[in-house]
């Protein structure tokens, strides 16, 4: 007994030291931006890499390309002169009072008259439909840059909750290795008579319940990269790496309400869309204006008479537009959508500031937790799981009171998790307004 009673005070006079270092290690393990075992410059590991091979393998953003490339196309023909009209008339095939017989052949009928016609738009139609084209091809180039923005804010959202996800796994599996060394802590208090088994019964409970936790997170974890990789058009069970950390937030003084919404009006590429589409819609209004001038076609005519061409003759064409009720309905039709169109890009503009200042209040919410959670929560917890940590191996509080300092820490950990992975979200909705990182 003398012997085991030199013991057991020594190894418990260890156990707080070691236990105080492993919360220590694992404190600042949770600090790091991402898990240590995760090999930087695999897909995964942070986000600038995913949106990079989005950017290049995202089937939709390469589909709209393609599309823009289609409507940059159409700029030219919209412009151009419509394509000449070749007529050929065929006199007396029967050859009526020649004697020859009846022929399709221009050389053997009675005459053949060809007619080489040219319309020819006037009064500017043409410039008005280069225009509106041109509007509908930077229409296309917006949508694409507003795809890719749509896409690259789904992305850097998904990233934060996949690291989020990772974050809260780390932080149980943590959890479960420092409730391993408190059951042995209690288990070696119970063997020198100094605590109760029920201690280390508990301990293992809540070893059990943390491990049940543990399935439940990394469901959480796979679902994560599921989503992510959907986004990256991969396999949904397709290898992630561990993400290594987050982006830096901005400066609070860059966050200027008012300077975001005008870099809003001005960068964001959905609101570039609907502004070309608008001048598309003024193009085809001044253009449906002016179709109540005529055009004209011009044509030449020479006549051939067996081999030789006897005859010329020229001519000219104009079309009337004498139907004015329907054109008077083609024009307030024009203008209807000219003013639909207008009011569509005031709406978005207005939808876009108001989601604006919804988060940058959520951002600055989340990065004040963030700011009061690491400064005060956190160091208050790890300082009142030591002093429960000491207060038990002196038998001063009991187990429960030693296990509830630590859900404290795990608890202070989660939340600054997740008020940063909040911010990242809130960060790329901000991004996605403006239409630019920031």
């Amino acid at each position: 007994m003398p012997h085991g009673h030199s013991q057991t005070p020594r190894t418990l006079r260890c156990s707080p030291l070691s236990r105080l270092a492993t919360l220590a290690a694992l404190a600042a393990a949770l600090a790091l931006p991402g898990s240590p075992g995760a090999r930087a410059g695999e897909l995964g590991s942070d986000l600038a890499g995913l949106l990079d091979y989005a950017r290049a393998q995202n089937p939709e953003l390469a589909a709209m390309r393609h599309e823009a490339d289609a409507a940059s196309q159409r700029v030219q023909p919209a412009g151009a002169l419509p394509d000449p009209v070749l007529r050929v008339e065929l006199e007396n095939v029967n050859n009526y009072g020649n004697g020859n017989s009846p022929s399709l052949l221009p050389w053997k009928v009675g005459e053949t008259k060809y007619t080489v016609m040219q319309p020819i738009p006037l009064w500017g139609k043409r410039d008005l439909k280069r225009d509106a084209a041109a509007a509908e091809a930077e229409q296309a180039g917006a949508r694409v840059n507003a795809t890719w923005n749509e896409l690259a804010a789904r992305i850097k959202t998904a990233y934060a909750r996949y690291f989020a996800a990772a974050g809260n796994e780390r932080i149980t599996k943590e959890v479960a290795e420092l409730l391993a060394r408190l059951e042995q802590l209690a288990q070696a208090r119970y063997a020198g008579g100094l605590a109760a088994q029920q201690d280390a019964i508990r301990a293992q409970l809540e070893q059990t319940a943390v491990r049940a936790e543990l399935i439940a997170l990394e469901t959480d974890k796979r679902q994560a990269a599921a989503r992510l990789n959907a986004l990256l058009a991969r396999a949904a069970n397709a290898v992630l790496a561990e993400p290594q950390g987050l982006r830096p937030l901005p400066a609070a003084t860059t966050l200027d309400t008012a300077a975001l919404a005008q870099r809003a009006r001005t960068a964001n590429p959905a609101v570039a869309a609907e502004e070309a589409r608008l001048r598309s819609a003024r193009s085809n209004q001044e253009l449906v204006l002016r179709n109540r001038y005529p055009d004209i076609t011009v044509g030449v005519s020479p006549t051939q008479m067996g081999s030789r061409l006897t005859t010329w003759g020229v001519m000219v064409e104009m079309n009337l537009p004498l139907q004015r009720e329907s054109r008077r309905s083609q024009e307030s039709e024009a203008a209807a959508m000219v003013s639909a169109q207008l009011e569509r890009t005031r709406s978005l503009q207005a939808q876009l500031q108001g989601e604006l200042g919804e988060n940058l209040a959520g951002l600055e919410a989340a990065r004040r937790s963030e700011a009061l959670i690491g400064s005060q929560l956190l160091p208050a917890s790890e300082l009142g799981f030591r002093s429960a940590l000491a207060a038990y191996e002196n038998g001063k509080v009991d187990f429960a009171t030693l296990l509830d300092a630590q859900r404290l820490i795990r608890k202070a950990k989660a939340e600054r998790l997740r008020a940063q992975a909040e911010a990242q979200m809130r960060l790329a909705e901000i991004e996605r307004i403006v239409g630019e990182d920031l």
